[in-house]
């Protein structure tokens, strides 16, 4: 029996080119999609970047879980893989942490980060009447400064620091009612130009310390970088407040006055005064405060023996390019290491 054979063999023929035809004839033939496909859509000549830059970059690409609105694309839709995130960057790149230049050691050493160190010019200053004050000389010491009020008018701060003025002491305010009308302003500008700056208040015997240091306190900012704040006690002939307290009174005020400055400040405040006030009220008295002592005519050794110092003002005849008139000249008692290091701790 032969026939029976035929029809299976037909039967396996028709199944195999069944499914060869699966696939279609092109699948062997044509390497590429179809130019129907190609010509429809005009592909991105560059990969069109995710639109997260920064922190939102360097995140893994996810699917999102917000529907997205459709582009609106003239046939088919493009190639997903041009739209793929890729990473690129834009400017200065955001790291997602600190970099680790910018993290502290544990235990950083002392002094590792350098501070920094204004610069001390030499003093050019003249005198209308100059002093001989032998080997004591104040131009033996390196820091010099001045102290300002509105009597000294418009000052080009500029050019008086060039000229020797490392700090100025700038009169702010005195009794319990009086502002120097160039306080606000000479502030600003000795700031501005480089000066370290300290404010100081003429105290008046007429009125309480309490309200004085009130006065101070409302019109002198407390900045970290200022220089101590300062009570100037002396005798003043030309004051309409005659009175002269017992010695007793005198340092009870004063007291009074500078606690109040002190917890305000968080600085202890400085001395200024004068001979004739100083043999009548100071002496021996506040030894944990600083002295800034008026002494023109000869070391303060000799007209304040005993007494530690840590300004003086040797003129009151002063000279210089930057101020019309004369002007009050003082001195730090140290060097300049000494002062970079007093100026540094009172700096945040």
């Amino acid at each position: 029996m032969r026939f029976p054979a035929v029809p299976a063999l037909i039967l396996a023929c028709l199944t195999l080119a069944g499914c060869a035809s699966s696939s279609g004839p092109e699948s062997v033939l044509s390497p590429r999609p179809s130019g129907e496909i190609t010509s429809s859509v005009v592909r991105p000549s560059a990969p069109v970047p995710a639109t997260a830059v920064g922190p939102a970059a360097a995140r893994p690409a996810t699917t999102p879980t917000e529907p997205q609105e459709a582009l609106a694309w003239a046939g088919p839709a493009p190639d997903p893989e041009a739209f793929a995130p890729m990473e690129r960057e834009a400017g200065m790149p955001i790291p997602m942490e600190r970099p680790v230049a910018f993290i502290a050691p544990e235990n950083p050493a002392i002094g590792a980060v350098p501070r920094t160190r204004s610069r001390v010019y030499s003093h050019r200053f003249r005198d209308a009447k100059p002093i001989n004050f032998g080997k004591r000389s104040p131009h033996s010491l390196a820091v010099h400064g001045v102290d300002v009020s509105r009597w000294q008018g418009e000052i080009d701060w500029e050019k008086l620091r060039t000229q020797g003025a490392n700090f100025a002491y700038i009169k702010a305010t005195d009794g319990g009612d009086h502002l120097d009308p160039m306080f606000k302003k000479n502030w600003r500008r000795a700031q501005a130009a480089g000066l370290k700056r300290g404010a100081y208040h003429f105290f008046y015997w007429c009125r309480t310390a309490g309200e004085q240091a009130d006065w101070f306190i409302r019109n002198v900012p407390r900045e970290a970088d200022a220089l101590p704040p300062v009570i100037d006690v002396e005798w003043n002939g030309e004051s309409s407040c005659k009175r002269r307290p017992s010695p007793a009174r005198v340092r009870e005020k004063m007291q009074v006055f500078m606690d109040k400055l002190e917890r305000h400040y968080g600085q202890r405040p400085i001395i200024y005064t004068a001979p004739d006030f100083y043999s009548d009220n100071l002496e021996g008295a506040f030894p944990r405060h600083p002295y800034w002592l008026r002494s023109v005519a000869a070391h303060p050794s000799k007209v304040y023996p005993g007494r530690k110092w840590l300004f003086w003002q040797y003129s009151g005849s002063g000279l210089s390019h930057g101020v019309d008139g004369r002007i009050d000249l003082n001195v730090f008692h140290g060097s300049e290491e000494e002062w970079q290091n007093f100026v540094a701790a009172r700096s945040i």
